[in-house]
């Protein structure tokens, strides 16, 4: 397995929409999920998406037990998320502050829906479907907006809430967050 880079903002790669994933069950694309999850977890990541290591798939990663850059978020299931489809369960949306590992050391602000449903595949193909709402639902549409181009602060409305996290999160350890 290996730890991939991560691409950073700016990368015209993090802006193309993804490409959906047509062959399951390959070595290829489990040693692919494998190092998604070694990348993730060697950042810290709470979620991964494979255009954030350069590859033009619709397949997400996301799940951990604790997570330090997000000390108070509950537990989230490791999950393999691919050709993803969300469905808001209803128009109640949330604010939180999110970070990326495709834009280091800065968090904002983002509305997200606050229930909704996920359905896609996992690596062999398995059609599954999950609900989720407040912070487990917020990882799925973060990541899931990587495989539309799309990075949070594209969804920042307010700019008096977004900054380095070194500066609006003075407790955490500033090498968690880059």
């Amino acid at each position: 397995m290996a730890v991939h880079e991560i691409l950073k903002m700016g990368d015209p790669r993090l802006l193309r929409v993804a490409k959906p994933v047509t062959n399951f069950g390959t070595p290829e694309l489990r040693s692919l999920i494998a190092d998604m999850f070694d990348t993730m977890k060697a950042a810290n990541g709470a979620g991964l998406a494979a255009p954030q290591i350069g590859v033009d798939l619709q397949l997400v990663i996301f799940g951990y037990q604790s997570n330090v850059r997000y000390p108070d978020a509950p537990p989230v299931p490791p999950t393999v998320l691919i050709n993803p489809v969300i469905t808001p369960l209803s128009d109640q949306m949330e604010e939180g502050w999110e970070g990326c590992l495709s834009v280091p050391g800065l968090r904002g602000v983002v509305q997200r829906f606050a229930r909704l449903r996920y359905n896609g595949f996992d690596a062999e193909g398995q059609a599954f479907e999950r609900e989720a709402e407040g912070f487990h639902a917020r990882v799925v549409q973060h990541e899931c907006d990587h495989l539309q181009g799309m990075l949070y602060p594209m969804r920042v409305k307010d700019f008096s809430r977004f900054g380095y996290t070194s500066v609006l999160f003075p407790e955490l350890d500033p090498t968690d967050d880059d």
